[in-house]
């Protein structure tokens, strides 16, 4: 079940990524809801989602 949250996590952040206010919004949400282990596996996932997309970097600072 636990799975299913982050693979949904991740599917909705990529859905969003037009928008950055809505891309921070979701991760904030993502981050209250997701397992401390699975946070770490989403940071990993977001900096090399968020490489060729600098808009979103400022949305990172919320995973650091």
């Amino acid at each position: 079940m636990a799975r299913a949250i982050f693979d949904y996590t991740k599917t909705v952040l990529k859905k969003v990524s037009f928008d950055s206010q809505l891309f921070c919004k979701e991760l904030e949400k993502a981050l209250k809801r997701l397992l401390p282990y699975e946070v770490d596996e989403l940071k990993i996932w977001l900096r090399e989602f968020t490489y060729e997309k600098p808009e979103l970097d400022v949305c990172l600072v919320l995973i650091r």
